[in-house]
């Protein structure tokens, strides 16, 4: 009986076809699972780069494209209209890499076609002068390519390669291109060497990357996968990712960073799966929590189509922490109304006006030194406040000073226990005093979006599971933190140090949408939830695109026009309406824009009413989504920094930095959410955040 493998190129390639070809596509593979392949016209071409090579016939226009990887197994690379197969099968080359023992493809005709194009040696020298052919082989790089590397001068050289070139060797090249030194990129790849390595062996080769090949078991597997095309995370893994996701065990706690797109996500849900199907059959369960109630809702809909197994799923819990916490707070009895910053700002503001110190004494200053210090380090008494660490608070505060503080926010905090009302922060608190008393049930947390939970929401998470091998796996990035919290883990109970690992390559966004996202954010490192400087040093993107686009409009009205010709040309191309997201900085914004594309009969997304179509939010809405094309607009001065979110430098200048700081971070965000397409957009003057396109 044969047995067949699909690559994971086929997967697009797939969704493209008619459905006409994609049933003769089934039809192929299923006689391949009834070993009746020869009437599939499995024929060698002359001429072709790899002897292992193969076409079949699919109907009377279309060829499919497979790798023979040895006795009666095949992989399915491409479908593609006769001629057009025969140029991609001949042009392939598969080789195994020596130091991985991975399945390697390359683009053998365009690396021979780019060689001969370039055959000056380089006047400035190569990107790679600096790297020691006994290093590159070391790293996986193969003698074959030595002489292409040697013609490479620039950045962009080397990206036009990126599909030419075996993956996992262009993985290793864009990490020194990027400044990475050749330790760093071997401490990357460490955990994935082989030591015996057979170069013939195709079939070994190919179980080793389940990152490009999937064996199927039948139709029925292979129907499953082909059903989302698109979401190729459901099947295929970057080697990173499936070492972090599938790795047995963690002694503890595990921190797994990375910037936007770098699919910590993907990776979190795919722990979440395989942690669950380890449990034994006790109703113990894995919690898998985030920031908001949107991101949970997200999270919840992707595990649905990683797992349709119903015991698997039956055992993950997936509830945003705030959520979490007023569960386990009503369950104890309790009765309470959560107070939102519709409550809390006029207390603030009130109190603010009572105190004598004014420069000290903004509600601001007084709600994030609440938030930020008091709750933080769950400081009950006067004395306590006085002696507390105040770090990155700005500047100091003496005791008379404190004393002043303390009154000031113990007075706002009487007043909401008058009214029995407590916000999400003192909640979270409160579970987690009951957590501790109380067995949750819960033998695994795993956490998304964690650069931007309070201290006291890491202390209930931190309480609801046993300490032991696998109790916590957390996802963060602080070049995303959109929130004012800033923890450090080791001080919360939680001492991650020895088992972070940080992943670099952005899978989602291309290079050109990339390097504008990334301008956005100041130079400098910030610090990370392990209490060490995090870097986006070797952070890069491995697909290109079109550059982002901005449009300069006089009015806002002209800049809704633009936006909704932009849409409308978005729609015309084939996108789907929920590929398709606009993301603001207000909620004023968003409803304006919602009006705006409805009364130009575009449908946009209602989650109430269950309708489907262009998702408009605001940029804190957008977390955690990606889409095709992305529109960001109104990124006007005067909306971007929005001036209520940011102190004036008069009253707190190191408040001002935070702010700022902040307000980037979101902007960051919102542009990393787009995949293939970005435009932006903005009325009269630009935002002073707003990188310049080059």
């Amino acid at each position: 009986m044969a047995e067949l493998a699909v690559d994971r190129g086929f997967l697009p390639a797939f969704a493209k076809l008619q459905r006409s070809v994609q049933h003769a596509v089934l039809t192929a593979i299923d006689k391949f699972s009834q070993h009746t392949h020869a009437g599939l016209h499995l024929e060698k071409l002359a001429g072709a780069r790899d002897p292992h090579i193969r076409t079949i016939r699919i109907d009377r226009f279309y060829r499919g494209v497979v790798l023979a990887l040895g006795g009666q197994r095949y992989a399915l690379l491409n479908v593609l209209p006769h001629d057009d197969a025969n140029t991609f099968a001949v042009s392939r080359l598969f080789t195994v890499n020596q130091v991985l023992g991975v399945l390697e493809v390359r683009d053998q005709a365009g690396i021979e076609e780019f060689t001969q194009a370039s055959q000056a040696p380089p006047a400035a020298g190569s990107l790679f002068d600096q790297v020691s052919a006994a290093d590159l082989k070391r790293l996986g790089v193969d003698n074959g390519l030595m002489p292409l590397l040697r013609l490479i001068t620039t950045d962009k050289q080397l990206d036009s390669l990126s599909t030419l070139l075996p993956q996992s060797q262009f993985d290793v090249l864009s990490g020194l291109a990027s400044g990475m030194s050749v330790q760093e990129v071997w401490v990357e790849m460490a955990e994935r060497i082989v030591t015996e390595v057979d170069p013939d062996d195709l079939f070994t080769a190919a179980q080793r990357t389940p990152e490009r090949i999937a064996f199927v078991s039948g139709p029925v597997e292979l129907e499953a996968i082909l059903a989302h095309p698109f979401d190729v995370w459901r099947t295929f893994l970057h080697p990173a990712q499936r070492d972090v996701a599938y790795r047995k065990a963690y002694s503890g706690p595990a921190l797994i960073t990375g910037s936007a797109g770098t699919g910590k996500t993907v990776t979190g849900l795919h722990r979440a799966v395989f942690l669950a199907q380890r449990l034994p059959d006790d109703g113990s369960k894995v919690l898998l929590t985030t920031y908001t109630r949107a991101l949970a809702d997200a999270l919840r809909k992707q595990l649905r189509l990683l797992t349709t197994d119903a015991t698997v799923l039956g055992r993950i819990d997936v509830i945003g922490v705030d959520k979490l916490a007023h569960q386990i707070v009503t369950r104890s009895g309790k009765t309470f109304d959560i107070a939102t910053d519709v409550d809390t700002d006029p207390l603030w503001d009130e109190a603010a006006r009572r105190g004598p110190d004014q420069v000290s004494r903004t509600a601001a200053f007084l709600k994030h030194e609440w938030e930020q210090v008091i709750l933080a380090q769950q400081l009950s008494t006067a004395d306590a406040y006085r002696e507390a660490a105040r770090k990155g608070r700005g500047t100091g505060l003496r005791g008379a000073q404190r004393d002043q503080v303390w009154a000031a926010i113990a007075e706002v905090v009487t007043k909401l226990a008058k009214q029995r009302k407590q916000t999400h922060t003192q909640l979270a608190d409160e579970a987690a005093a009951i957590a501790g008393r109380t067995p949750s049930g819960y033998r695994h947390v795993i956490v998304d979006e964690g650069q931007d939970l309070h201290p006291a929401q890491w202390r209930l998470l931190r309480a609801l599971v046993p300490v032991g091998d696998n109790d916590m796996f957390l996802l963060a990035d602080p070049y995303q933190r959109i929130y004012d919290s800033q923890v450090s883990l080791a001080q919360l109970g939680i001492a991650v140090r020895g088992r972070t690992r940080r992943l670099t390559v952005n899978y989602r966004t291309t290079h050109e949408i990339l390097g504008l996202s990334v301008k956005v954010l100041d130079a400098d490192a910030v610090l990370g939830l392990d209490g060490a400087p995090d870097t986006l040093a070797g952070y890069r993107s491995v697909t290109r695109g079109e550059t982002p686009q901005v449009s300069n409009h006089p009015t806002r009205d002209d800049e809704f026009e633009a936006l909704i010709e932009r849409v409308g040309t978005w729609l015309d191309q084939g996108v789907e309406p929920h590929a398709i997201g606009v993301a603001a900085r207000t909620g004023k914004l968003v409803k304006a824009i919602t009006a705006t594309l409805a009364g130009a009969y575009i449908p946009v997304a209602d989650d109430k009413q269950g309708a489907d179509g262009v998702r408009v939010a605001t940029m804190h809405g957008m977390k955690g989504l990606e889409f095709r094309c992305l529109a960001v607009v109104g990124l006007d001065l005067g909306v971007l920094p929005a001036p209520n979110a940011v102190t004036p430098a008069a009253d707190d200048p190191h408040a001002n930095r935070q702010d700022l700081q902040r307000e980037r971070c979101l902007l960051f965000v919102a542009l990393t959410r787009a995949r293939d397409v970005l435009y932006l957009s903005h009325s009269g003057r630009p935002s002073e955040l707003l990188p310049a396109l080059s």
